[in-house]
């Protein structure tokens, strides 16, 4: 009697962990993991995302600064759940597909691609597109007359150029920009460090480097400009969330949570939020939390 009784009660909590393990593995209990890539934009939007995810009332684990070469990894290896991905790196970086330059067919073919081979879904894009740019010398641009791309190819023999070397080979480099735009003849072109590039423009070391659209310094309209890219060379990368379909079909209030998100931010307003830390050298989370409560009644 005493031997099946054992028996029963070693059944029955048997039975209390296989619930249990059960139980855990729909993902309701546990904390949402937020990634984010390693530079200044990345971080601030992903806690952005995380103080909107923790207001709606979800558990929240911040595993953010990753490497932009491991991030995709850690999504499809169940280590992060969402991150704020870019439409462009989706189509040619992960996806490896051709040059599209339609903002809109682009985030479709990326949502239906990462749908297929990732089980990822991509939730609504946001206005801000952190593309490919080029940046000029305020005074020069207007001392030439350029504005535009095709502006710089006609006077690019008054042009000094900074490049970061990767440029001069890259097919969205120099090597894309001869192909759509011509030849650019430089007066002259000397390799510097990316992170010096600011620092080389208004020191007039240079007057010309590549850029992206939403780096903080371009609110220094005064010092710089950043050109138009009037042939659509470079393909668009509006910024978006992304997030494992396990864990959104778990917790699909999250769609909703952080499509609003989306809904507040554009180009210039990230760029302003970049130039927060990287101009004022304000702390990142700071910068997420200011923006944050000043949206939060939007996302309700």
């Amino acid at each position: 009697m005493n031997f099946k009784k054992l028996a029963v009660t070693v059944l029955s909590v048997a039975l209390i962990f296989s619930f249990a393990a059960c139980g855990k593995s729909d993902g309701d209990d546990s904390a949402i993991r937020v990634g984010s890539k390693d530079f200044t934009e990345n971080l601030v939007v992903a806690e952005i995302y995380a103080l909107a995810l923790e207001d709606a009332g979800f558990k929240v684990e911040r595993k953010l600064d990753i490497a932009g070469s491991l991030v995709h990894t850690a999504i499809t290896n169940d280590e992060i759940d969402i991150y704020p991905e870019y439409t462009g790196t989706g189509l040619l970086s992960i996806l490896k597909l051709d040059l599209i330059t339609d903002p809109r067919e682009v985030y479709n073919v990326v949502k239906e691609g990462y749908e297929k081979q990732f089980s990822i879904t991509w939730l609504d894009q946001s206005n801000a597109n952190d593309g490919q740019g080029l940046v000029i010398r305020t005074s020069v641009s207007d001392e030439y007359g350029i504005y535009t791309i095709s502006d710089l190819q006609e006077q690019a023999d008054k042009i000094r150029f900074a490049s970061q070397g990767e440029f001069d080979q890259r097919d969205d480099g120099i090597p894309g920009m001869v192909k759509v735009y011509g030849e650019f003849n430089f007066k002259s072109s000397k390799v510097y460090d990316n992170g010096l590039k600011y620092q080389i423009l208004e020191s007039d070391e240079a007057d010309l480097a590549p850029a992206y659209t939403t780096e903080g310094q371009l609110v220094r309209t005064d010092l710089f400009r950043l050109l138009i890219d009037d042939k659509q060379m470079w393909p668009p990368y509006y910024l978006a969330p992304i997030i494992r379909n396990n864990v959104l079909d778990a917790n699909p209030k999250i769609a909703e949570v952080l499509n609003k998100v989306s809904a507040t931010l554009d180009t210039e307003t990230v760029t302003a939020l970049n130039a927060k830390v990287d101009v004022d050298k304000m702390e990142f989370e700071e910068v997420a939390g200011e923006y944050f409560e000043s949206i939060k009644h939007l996302l309700g």
